[in-house]
C-alpha cells in the first residue's frame, strides 16, 4: 500500500490525491484507493504531475476505455484519443478547442452513451499579477437531488428527459460564448438528440443525481410542457448551486479527473491572447444512463 493521502474539499465535491506520481504504473492496491476517492469525492486533483501523452493516456486507460470527442477536429496530431482544449493560435488556425465549458454541462450528456469521467491536464495556464486565470468550477448533482422534496423526487422517477448538442451550442452561440460552425449533414445523422433520465443512478455507487443541462434539454415524459419547462430550469438552476460548488485554481501540471454523473461543471473563461491556455484531455467510456 502507498502513502497515498486524500484530502477532502469543504464542497460535497473535490478532493486532492497527495504522495502519488502518476507518471508511473499503478500498482493494483494503489489503484483501488484512488478508484474509491473517485466515488466518493467525483472531482479529484493531482498537483505536480511531470506526464507524457503516453503516461496520461495509460492513467485514464485504468478506468475504461477511451473514449473519443464527438466532433475531433483538434485531436493531439499524435494521439487521436487526446483532445487539445486551448486558445492558442498558430498561423490562421486554433490549435485547440476554445470554447470548452462555456457554459455548465456534463461532457458529451447528449449522446446516447455519454463518457463515465473526463481527464484534464494542464500545460499552460494563463496568469495575471501573478494569479492563476481560467478557474473551473465544479458542482455536485448527486448533493442538489438529495435536497430535492420528496414530492418532487417521487414527480421524477422514472421520467425522461431529450439532450441536444445543438441545442446545448445554439444557446451558447445566444449567449455569445460559441462560434462554432453549424453541424454538417452528416454530423446532424450522427448527432441525434437522445432521451436520458432526469434523475440518473450512478453505475457504480447507486447514487441518484439530477441530471438536467440548462440550455440542452427539451420536455419531461408525461408532463405538458407548461409543466416540464419551467421545471427543467429550476432543476438546472439548482445544480449549480453555490453551496454545492468546488472551485478548482489551475496550476501548472495540475491533472484533474470528474465523474460526468455526478458533476457538472463550467469553465471561466476570464483571459485572452497573449494569455495562453493549454490542457490535454482524454475521456472515459461510460455506460447507459439509467
Amino acid at each position: 500500500m502507498s502513502d497515498l493521502r486524500i484530502v477532502p474539499s469543504s464542497a460535497p465535491v473535490g478532493a486532492i490525491v497527495e504522495n502519488i506520481d502518476l507518471s508511473t504504473p499503478l500498482d493494483d492496491a494503489t489503484f483501488a484507493q484512488i478508484e474509491a476517492a473517485y466515488a466518493a469525492h467525483a472531482v479529484l486533483v493531482f498537483r505536480d504531475q511531470a506526464l507524457t501523452p503516453e503516461q496520461m493516456i495509460a492513467f485514464t486507460q485504468r478506468f475504461g476505455d477511451i473514449e473519443r470527442y464527438t466532433r475531433n477536429h483538434y485531436a493531439h496530431p499524435d494521439h487521436p484519443e487526446m483532445l487539445l482544449i486551448s486558445n492558442i493560435v498558430e498561423g490562421d488556425r486554433s490549435i485547440g478547442l476554445a470554447d470548452a465549458g462555456a457554459t455548465w454541462h456534463s461532457d458529451m450528456s447528449y449522446v446516447k452513451v455519454p463518457p463515465r469521467g473526463s481527464v484534464l491536464y494542464a500545460r499552460e495556464i494563463p496568469m495575471q499579477d501573478g494569479q492563476p486565470l481560467g478557474d473551473t468550477l465544479f458542482a455536485s448533482t448527486g448533493a442538489a437531488y438529495d435536497d430535492l422534496s420528496q414530492a418532487t423526487k417521487d414527480l421524477l422517477d422514472g421520467r425522461r428527459t431529450t439532450h441536444s448538442y445543438e441545442g446545448k451550442h445554439a444557446r451558447r452561440a445566444a449567449l455569445g460564448k460559441s462560434n462554432r460552425k453549424p453541424l454538417s449533414a452528416k454530423e446532424r445523422e450522427a448527432l441525434p438528440p437522445t432521451d436520458h433520465p432526469v434523475i440518473r443512478t450512478h453505475a457504480q455507487t447507486g447514487r441518484k443525481c439530477i441530471y438536467v443541462i440548462d440550455g440542452e434539454c427539451v420536455g419531461i415524459s408525461g408532463l405538458a410542457d407548461t409543466e416540464a419547462e419551467p421545471l427543467l430550469s429550476d432543476l438546472a438552476d439548482r445544480c449549480t448551486r453555490p453551496e454545492y460548488t468546488y472551485s478548482h485554481h489551475w496550476q501548472v501540471n495540475d491533472l484533474l479527473m470528474w465523474d460526468n454523473c455526478l458533476v457538472q461543471h463550467l469553465a471561466i473563461q476570464d483571459y485572452a491572447l497573449p494569455q495562453r491556455r493549454l490542457m490535454w484531455r482524454t475521456t472515459i467510456k461510460g455506460t447507459t444512463p439509467a
